[in-house]
């Protein structure tokens, strides 16, 4: 699991899919760019900018939740060991890393902020699965704690929160680069 940790950065894939996810911008109105301070989100955001000419902005609150295993092969026949027990006391805060509700609450001030900074335009912020994810839920008006495996949230994907001034309108999704996914797994993983 990356998590937070410096130097991991897009594939060879990850580069043709953060072009696809670009390429569905084209010709939309866009104001302003925001990414995670991540590398690999800030790689993922580098063809929109230079299509847009926009330079991106980068914003902590964007980055990828906090998460115990970080830096760790995850499977989840792990859960049958004991020694990572104690990290899973409670699935629906989470105990094995950062609260869903801190998640949605930093997301949902970024997205309050972003949507400011448009008025009317386009905002595209890149992010990681669980914190788009969460802020998608958050804006549905569903529970934050969720199966991981049934996200819809795969690689380079589009989740847009579409206002009608102040009020949130609906929420869209797209898979721009679904036809480069070789191998899927965890959506987003």
């Amino acid at each position: 699991m990356y998590g937070r940790l410096p130097d991991f950065h897009l594939s060879e894939d990850g580069h043709l899919m953060a072009k696809a996810a670009a390429g569905w911008f084209a010709g939309r109105d866009i104001a302003a760019l925001y990414t995670s301070p991540l590398d690999r989100a800030r790689e993922t955001i580098a063809p929109l900018a230079a299509a847009t000419g926009l330079s991106p902005v980068i914003d902590v609150r964007l980055i990828e939740a906090d998460n115990k295993f970080e830096g760790e092969v995850f499977r989840m026949g792990r859960l049958a060991d004991p020694r990572v027990w104690r990290r899973f006391t409670n699935p629906f805060r989470p105990s094995w890393g950062e609260p869903f509700q801190e998640v949605a609450d930093r997301m949902w001030s970024f997205t309050q902020e972003a949507r400011e900074a448009a008025r009317g335009r386009e905002a595209v912020c890149v992010s990681h699965q669980l914190p788009i994810y969460t802020a998608r839920r958050l804006a549905e008006g569903v529970r934050l704690w969720h199966d991981p495996r049934r996200r819809q949230c795969g690689l380079a994907s589009v989740t847009s929160l579409v206002f009608e001034g102040e009020a949130l309108a609906r929420v869209e999704y797209s898979e721009p680069a679904a036809h480069l996914v070789r191998h899927p797994s965890i959506p987003g993983a």
